[in-house]
């Protein structure tokens, strides 16, 4: 199993976790890169409009993802180190093999690994990297539930039927 990771830091931290078979990350791909409007690099949901969302929303939702969704009502690295280190037992729980964080600098990305290194990861053979959100279709999955997440009203209710939410 794969998991990708992206987040948002809107009313606190929360980190979105797409877990995707290995025999399904070809058809998520290709779903994610149908969605691209001409000139796109990635589906960014911050920067699109509210129709597109709705739609993009819509396709992931009939594609029936399965997104595990953490959040904390602090913000900054402390709480994503928090948030990671527990999605690192959700992975464990859940057989992911190999687990994919949305880059973001090379001091943040270093963090990551550093809390990474602390959990029992390795011990259970999970891979971790980071890669650019322009590089990983997978990703933008995440970014999408993360921002709905977020926003909160009807765009959670939006998304909520791929959503597990894991409680603090």
């Amino acid at each position: 199993m794969h998991m990708f990771v992206d987040e948002t830091e809107r009313g606190g931290h929360l980190l979105a976790a797409t877990l995707v078979a290995p025999a399904a990350l070809h058809s998520t791909r290709s779903l994610m890169r149908g969605l691209l409007l001409p000139g796109e690099r990635r589906v960014h949901f911050k920067s699109e409009k509210d129709s597109r969302r709705k739609y993009i929303v819509s396709r992931i939702v009939e594609r029936g993802l399965e997104v595990i969704v953490l959040s904390s009502s602090e913000k900054g690295d402390r709480a994503r180190a928090v948030l990671l280190e527990r999605l690192v037992v959700e992975a464990i729980e859940r057989g992911v093999s190999r687990l994919v964080l949305d880059s973001r600098d090379h001091a943040s990305n270093g963090r990551d690994r550093g809390v990474l290194a602390r959990t029992k990861a390795r011990d259970a053979g999970i891979v971790y990297e980071h890669i650019q959100s322009s590089a990983e279709p997978a990703l933008w999955v995440s970014d999408a539930v993360a921002w709905c997440s977020g926003a909160g009203g009807d765009w959670r209710r939006r998304i909520g039927p791929v959503v597990t939410r894991i409680e603090p």
